[in-house]
């Protein structure tokens, strides 16, 4: 059976393991290429930290059995729902008469 295997930061990584991922922590770009380079292989896919990304980018290609995909990063993704929450509420889009009442009919429209 093919597994799942997880590298990044061990705080960011470690809850994997309870889903039953192979977790490898690296702190750093010479831990990461360490993992990825001594990976089983019966391992198929492997999620990657925003990090390990960067610090893998030479070496995913050496692989390519393996597909890698890109855990999100939080900190980016916390910034963005700031600005979303920040962010204007819409006004309602005009219907095809030009009304602004969403649902609205204009006079004389529709008969």
């Amino acid at each position: 059976m093919l597994r799942v295997a997880v590298i990044g930061e061990p705080l960011r990584i470690g809850g994997y393991a309870l889903a039953g991922a192979l977790v490898c922590p690296a702190a750093d770009r010479v831990q990461a290429i360490g993992a990825w380079r001594e990976l089983p292989g019966d391992v198929a896919v492997v999620v990657l930290t925003p990090s390990a990304t960067s610090w893998l980018a030479g070496e995913l290609a050496g692989q390519p059995g393996v597909l890698p995909v890109v855990m999100p990063d939080a900190a980016k993704d916390a910034l963005a729902g700031a600005d979303a929450a920040a962010a204007p509420v819409s006004a309602p889009m005009p219907d095809a008469a030009g009304d602004a009442e969403a649902g609205s009919v204009a006079p004389g429209a529709g008969r």
